[in-house]
């Protein structure tokens, strides 16, 4: 599994954004009445296999042919404002969640509902992932989040039980902790997969993006300290990609991991490992856990053509509806958006229900700062590099809400 699905990229300042998008409505290039182009991010063969397939199965039911251009996961925002200055933009763009919300506020994307699309079945977490200040802009066909992946060969020597509470996996990473294997191994690098990794700690533990050097952020950065200070953690944890932390556990060298779907197939391809999947545990028993959603969804851009942009509208929910959902998700890993879609994935692969619980529960990184989330998330990176190598949590998030709000 690529892991471009649960990334937040820098994307261009807002201000140029809307320069670019200002005025994509109108006549553009000529269009072939019935060719349908999709920009996406699937480079990878096998994704780009899937997508041609089910784009060919629902031309094929909508009388029209669907056609994708795919571009790496970081240029999606880069091409689509360059194709709105020329008003070449594609029918349909498949823009990582969290960038969607920096195009729709430029006045860039169609309402989904206006074109027909319905979020009725769609747990409220992942209707929040594809709108912007309350409007359906984007549809996601799947989505993943972070789990507890561990060894169970590992466990069960040790006699170490699946941790559920931030104690039980304080405990447990120390136990689990021998000569070169460490307890647990985690992303904090100086990018957005360590952010996206420290929002399950802050969510459940009650912080909010919104104040950054709030007492229950501080407390979670706190937790990552002292598994550090345990001997639990790397030290390299602080330079680690989600990749990265992947191949530790991989070779060895973790006990436990945070971590999200995309990796199953790698670890699929060693067969002697043994590994199991679990909620991420919360700070306290009876608390909730609460994770990020990472992944994709499909827009109709503004392109000022409405018989165009209503046809769009009908592949978006061909695409999104239940039956090619699940048929992308069991091929990919991910989970289906939709609710009785995400039933009949559980039934499908059982190893993998905790991964649905923890969708279901699951919060929009930008549900809340809509196109300032870029903002937040580059100040949460500085903190984790300062906090994590010798600086107090507290003086690290002051920093960091001081950095959020300037926007430096």
């Amino acid at each position: 599994m690529s892991k471009r699905f649960n990334h937040c990229r820098a994307t261009a300042p807002l201000t140029a954004v809307c320069v670019l998008v200002a005025g994509l409505t109108g006549c553009g290039r000529q269009r072939d009445g019935d060719v349908y182009s999709v920009l996406n991010s699937s480079t990878d063969e096998t994704y780009h296999r899937w997508d041609a397939q089910a784009m060919d199965r629902c031309g094929e039911r909508l009388g029209v042919t669907v056609e994708q251009q795919s571009v790496p996961a970081a240029q999606v925002m880069t091409k689509a404002l360059r194709m709105a200055s020329s008003k070449s933009l594609p029918d349909i763009v498949q823009f990582d969640a969290s960038e969607m919300p920096t195009f729709a506020e430029a006045g860039g994307l169609t309402d989904l509902e206006t074109l027909g699309l319905s979020t009725r079945g769609i747990p409220r977490g992942i209707v929040d992932f594809g709108s912007y200040e309350g409007t359906y802009y984007g549809a996601a066909r799947s989505v993943n989040t972070l789990a507890l992946f561990y060894d169970r060969d590992v466990l069960d020597e040790a006699g170490v039980a699946v941790p559920t509470t931030w104690d039980e996996l304080r405990e447990a990473a120390r136990k689990l902790t021998r000569g070169k294997r460490y307890g647990l191994a985690l992303s904090a690098g100086g990018a957005e997969d360590g952010v996206f990794q420290f929002t399950p700690f802050m969510w459940s533990n009650g912080g909010d993006e919104t104040r950054l050097d709030g007492p229950r952020v501080v407390e979670a950065l706190d937790y990552w300290k002292a598994l550090l200070a345990d001997g639990s953690l790397s030290k390299s944890t602080v330079n680690w990609t989600q990749a990265d932390v992947n191949d530790q556990f991989m070779a060895g060298n973790a006990a436990m991991m945070i971590n999200g779907p995309w990796q199953v197939e790698t670890l699929n391809t060693k067969k002697s490992l043994r590994w199991g999947i679990a909620r991420i545990p919360a700070p306290r028993a009876g608390a909730g856990s609460v994770a990020p959603l990472g992944g994709t969804v499909l827009t109709v851009p503004d392109t000022g053509d409405p018989e165009r942009q209503r046809t769009a509208g009908r592949i978006v929910a061909c695409l999104a509806g239940e039956k090619e959902q699940l048929s992308y998700a069991l091929k990919s890993w991910m989970v289906p958006a939709d609710a009785e879609a995400a039933a009949v994935w559980r039934e499908r692969v059982p190893g993998l229900r905790a991964l649905a619980d923890q969708v279901a529960t699951a919060r929009s990184r930008t549900a809340k700062l809509g196109a300032g989330w870029p903002n937040v998330s580059l100040a949460l990176q500085s903190a984790f590099q300062a906090a994590l190598t010798g600086e107090s949590s507290g003086a690290a998030l002051k920093r960091a809400q001081q950095r959020a709000t300037s926007g430096n």
